[in-house]
């Protein structure tokens, strides 16, 4: 994806269910315009989730994920299931697609439940009408659907002839447009003529020739707010807020360099680092930091999982695989086991971990990110996030959060 394009994180994702054959992959390439899915007569054409960024009239940046049929057979097909389901957990909107011809069925219904259980908020698409001679009236006295054509959330489509496919479109962008979403990054933290310390190191560890995305994302939520940012690696930081001869309104820091930054910045400047940013731009700020104190009960031999939600190449003194196990090991002076995992992979039963150290989240959209929190806080498993992690062992957690008064009053004393 281009760096100019809507990151992942941020785009509404659209998924597309149903049985197989009932032609979800056609509505998919209808309502996209594009042959995004390889289409067949053949039962379970689509056998891995298939997953694409682009621009959706009139719903702007999305993703549209189209998924195997939730039907599918034998032990392959119970795996891609499983992959249907993992999908719901960032499906801020779904397109359940039925057959026209053969109408609801307890796989359907099963998806319904799922989607009300889950709070997805969903249109029934009923697709392949053209080839109905009475048109859609065996579907319409259907009475577990008759509450749904009731209620304007079923439609009758077909992906062969374009019809209603257009309105199709427009029930789901009545689903996800909200409006222009308020959050910010930091914008909402400073004010127009600030600026702002960016604390980037560059190392071995990091990408070559660019920033990472939460550093991109931060920069231009600063210049949006018309202030300025002033971009210095952790070994320049010292020197430069000597130079300056004006205080910034505050520095942000990766948080693998917490500490020295934060020895370097006077106690009067606010400080804080990406990944905390990150955490409440997602919504789930007050909880990670109260998942901090997970790391105080950890005991030999107990079980930790470190979970990234981009997938990368894991060079020598990466954060995730070696910074942050070394730190952990040394702080609790314990022997710990460790478990990484990365992308969509992420556990269902969490019964084996004592602590979860997430990252900040950028490339995962807010609603995957609350429900791995959710999954975790309904385990009793504590749930925390790399910076917080970082600035609690390194003790400077509660200067980390002094910008967020709300999480500031309720961080335990200890802290």
């Amino acid at each position: 994806m281009s760096l100019n394009h809507t990151p992942l994180g941020n785009r509404v994702h659209i998924g597309f269910f149903g049985r197989r054959n009932a032609g979800k992959s056609s509505v998919v390439n209808a309502v996209t315009g594009q042959e995004l899915a390889v289409v067949s007569e053949v039962k379970g054409t689509t056998t891995d989730p298939v997953q694409k960024a682009m621009e959706l009239l009139p719903l702007g940046p999305v993703v549209i994920i189209d998924t195997p049929g939730i039907d599918d057979e034998g032990a392959l097909g119970e795996l891609r299931v499983k992959k249907t389901r993992q999908i719901l957990n960032k499906t801020d909107a779904a397109v359940l697609v039925l057959d026209g011809i053969y109408g609801m069925a307890e796989a359907e219904q099963e998806l319904i439940h799922l989607f009300e259980e889950k709070k997805i908020p969903f249109v029934l698409a009923i697709n392949k009408t053209d080839l109905l001679e009475e048109g859609i009236s065996k579907v319409q006295k259907d009475e577990r659907l008759k509450a749904y054509w009731e209620n304007g959330t079923c439609i009758s489509v077909s992906a062969r002839t374009g019809y209603h496919i257009q309105e199709l479109k427009e029930k789901i962008a009545g689903l996800t447009l909200q409006g222009e979403s308020s959050k910010r990054i930091v914008g909402d933290l400073i004010r127009p003529g600030d600026f702002v310390v960016l604390v980037v190191p560059v190392d071995e560890a990091a990408p070559k020739g660019r920033l990472i995305l939460p550093q991109q994302q931060t920069i231009r939520d600063i210049l949006d707010a018309d202030a300025a940012a002033i971009t210095v690696k952790d070994n320049e930081l010292k020197e430069l807020l000597q130079r300056l001869g004006k205080k910034p309104s505050m520095v942000i820091t990766d948080s693998q360099v917490f500490g020295k930054v934060c020895a370097d910045v006077p106690r009067e400047i606010p400080l804080t680092s990406f990944s905390i940013l990150f955490a409440r731009y997602k919504g789930n700020l007050q909880t990670v930091v109260g998942g901090a104190a997970g790391i105080e009960t950890l005991q030999e031999g107990d079980k930790i999982l470190i979970s990234e939600g981009c997938t990368h190449h894991r060079q020598c003194g990466d954060i995730g695989s070696i910074k942050l196990p070394n730190w952990l090991r040394e702080y609790t002076k314990k022997r710990l086991q460790i478990e990484l995992t990365s992308g969509t992979e992420f556990p269902e039963d969490l019964s084996e971990f004592q602590l979860v150290i997430h990252c900040g989240g950028c490339m995962l959209n807010e609603r995957e990110m609350k429900y791995r929190l959710k999954s975790a806080i309904e385990q009793g498993i504590p749930m925390t996030n790399y910076g917080i992690a970082i600035a609690y062992m390194q003790g400077i957690l509660r200067r980390s959060v002094e910008l967020f008064p709300d999480v500031l009053a309720k961080l335990p004393k200890k802290f």
